[in-house]
């Protein structure tokens, strides 16, 4: 299952006196949880659709020319756009840049969360995100134990252990 989820579930249509009406599409967007709303024109879309087809294979888009003021047509058109944003997201593990701009998405992680620390079988997907950094794992105590091959030891090292661990015990 991919971490992010898109819908369209409404539109409207806006009149301008300037400029010929057009419609706003309303996409929801739930990222891991948390969920936002972007508002895009059918021409915002085109345009992504033509930046996607430089990277990917895009879906079909529904068609460009289509009378807006006929509600039946642009609900025929929401559903095709809502289509359209699924399969992008379905057919692509990792998402492009591109479309995240889109979306307004940011700080997507890039890798997919499946591949990003291992398994872990929780009962909840969202408990196997670690929040952590890496570790740096020693086999041994590197100050308390010098290696067998060392020329010198660490005076001040073993000045400090032999202070806070034998106070009674006189230096060599």
């Amino acid at each position: 299952m991919h971490p992010v989820r898109v819908s369209i579930p409404s539109f409207r249509l806006e009149n301008h006196p300037t400029e010929k009406g057009f419609t706003v599409f309303r996409i929801d967007v739930l990222v891991n949880g948390r969920q936002h709303a972007v508002e895009k024109r059918y021409s915002e879309f085109h345009a992504l659709h033509k930046m996607l087809k430089k990277t990917i294979k895009p879906p079909e888009m529904p068609s460009k020319h289509v009378r807006n003021w006929v509600p039946k047509v642009v609900e025929q058109r929401r559903h095709g756009l809502e289509l359209y944003l699924q399969s992008i997201i379905m057919e692509n593990e990792v998402l492009p840049k591109i479309f995240l701009d889109f979306l307004n998405i940011r700080h997507f992680p890039s890798v997919p969360k499946t591949e990003s620390c291992g398994s872990f079988d929780t009962e909840s997907e969202e408990s196997s995100k670690l929040s952590h950094q890496p570790v740096l794992l020693f086999l041994r105590d590197p100050y308390l134990l010098p290696t067998a091959h060392d020329a010198f030891s660490n005076v001040v090292i073993e000045g400090v252990v032999h202070g806070v661990f034998y106070p009674d015990l006189q230096p060599r």
